[in-house]
């Protein structure tokens, strides 16, 4: 497979308009790669490496999907977080709000509006995490003062809102979904910091003595690439139902006739699951550093502060992905409508009467996949606490939300490359 997405992505690179999107895609990434090593003025990049390597799940989240810019105190520090809790916002209130719903419905204007209120709300809630991250790192504040804090929330603010736009260019002239790429690239960056770490572990003998420690890292490896061929395997899979359309006459031709089946993928929703959970369960501490951050400790304060570090956390975390799964599934495939154009077209689930009975079957095996398909999230999002907790081992990110994250933004990518090529009769290894 992977010599097969090398000869796709030379195919595309032949095409002048896909040599044309493919660089500038690399282009806008290397500018956000770039952006990520800009300093903030009035911040410590020593103190908040601290901060995001001294255990605390908050920061290192951060640090990691910001691809190290957290740790290196520059302007893109909040990453595009703000911008993926903005969306959520405005697409649950799109469903439980008639009118918003309706604006959905209307097309390219009624999207353009949303979209526009989106980036609204990022900028709204990037300050507020702002403001919330200042109060947070406060030992990483040179000169706490008036001017230092609008310079800093500003800073980040403004670093957000880039980063948002940087996104919607790559979306619309490169290839692939560009907030997507973005969290993608920030995570691999951390490639060099993995093999460093790794390498302490071994030098240091916490993985153990001698030949036990290469033994150890050896199964570390393995354990990573067997996550990485269950995630592709999980990705790939899909449920068929299988339809049959009657035959009619129209004219003096036949039509129909024909057997072909409907694929619902065991994960309809990708990623994006993990990626709202994740930027929804950020919140609570980000509030509590903002309201209590500044005080006086004390043990409730403490309990608050390390709120994000309690097993709970964690299965929260996981339930809110779980979620997540089926409020996107809910929003990406409508049992009903895919129903009636089945009856419309004289096609039927063979056993399955057509209309509501057909939406019902499909509605019934969708929930059975989806069941599956967030189970298999929650686990991959607990994963790295597990591994945590039996190797001991902090601060690696390859824990099983950033390889999801990693394998899936590959695939979907690989997959917008293989749509341009089917459109120009060319042949790719995901046919």
């Amino acid at each position: 497979m992977a010599n097969n997405m090398v000869a796709s992505i030379r195919n595309a690179w032949r095409i002048p308009d896909l040599r044309k999107k493919m660089l500038m895609t690399v282009l806008m990434l290397l500018i956000y790669r770039l952006g990520a090593h800009i300093p903030v003025p009035g911040l410590s990049a020593t103190a908040l490496r601290e901060l995001a390597e001294g255990g605390s799940s908050l920061f290192g989240f951060i640090n990691i999907i910001s691809g190290g810019a957290f740790s290196n105190a520059s302007i893109f520090a909040m990453s595009i977080q703000p911008y993926i809790t903005a969306s959520i916002i405005i697409q649950l209130l799109t469903i439980a709000i008639p009118k918003l719903e309706q604006l959905a419905k209307e097309g390219e204007h009624g999207r353009k509006i949303l979209a526009q209120w989106t980036r609204y709300a990022t900028v709204i809630l990037g300050f507020i995490q702002a403001a919330a991250t200042y109060t947070g790192i406060k030992a990483a504040v040179i000169n706490r003062n008036v001017w230092s804090f609008i310079t800093i929330t500003l800073t980040f603010t403004a670093g957000t809102a880039f980063l948002m736009w940087l996104g919607e260019q790559i979306t619309e002239y490169g290839i692939g979904n560009g907030i997507s790429l973005l969290i993608f690239a920030g995570i691999v960056s951390r490639g060099p910091a993995l093999v460093n770490i790794l390498y302490q572990y071994v030098v240091s003998g916490q993985l153990g003595q001698g030949a036990v420690g290469y033994i150890v890292l050896a199964l570390i490896i393995l354990v990573a690439l067997a996550m990485i061929a269950l995630v592709v395997y999980v990705q790939e899979a899909e449920r068929r139902i299988p339809v049959q359309y009657a035959k009619r006459v129209v004219g003096r031709k036949m039509y129909g006739g024909q057997s072909t089946h409907i694929p619902i993928k065991v994960n309809l929703a990708g990623v994006m699951p993990i990626i709202f959970a994740m930027s929804i369960m950020t919140f609570p501490p980000t509030i509590i550093n903002l309201i209590w951050g500044t005080r006086e400790t004390g043990p409730f304060l403490t309990y608050l502060k390390e709120i994000d570090k309690k097993p709970w956390f964690t299965v929260a975390y996981a339930l809110l992905v779980m979620f997540f799964t089926f409020f996107y599934t809910m929003i990406a495939f409508n049992p009903i409508e895919l129903a009636n154009n089945i009856k419309k077209n004289g096609g039927f689930v063979p056993g399955i009467r057509p209309g509501k009975p057909t939406a019902d079957y499909i509605a019934k095996v969708l929930n059975r996949v989806t069941w599956f398909g967030a189970f298999f999230l929650a686990l991959i999002t607990i994963l790295p606490s597990l591994l945590q907790t039996f190797t001991k081992i902090t601060g690696v990110w390859f824990g099983g939300t950033s390889l999801l994250i990693m394998v899936s933004v590959a695939m979907e990518t690989v997959r917008q490359i293989e749509s341009q090529l089917m459109m120009r009769h060319y042949k790719g290894f995901l046919d």
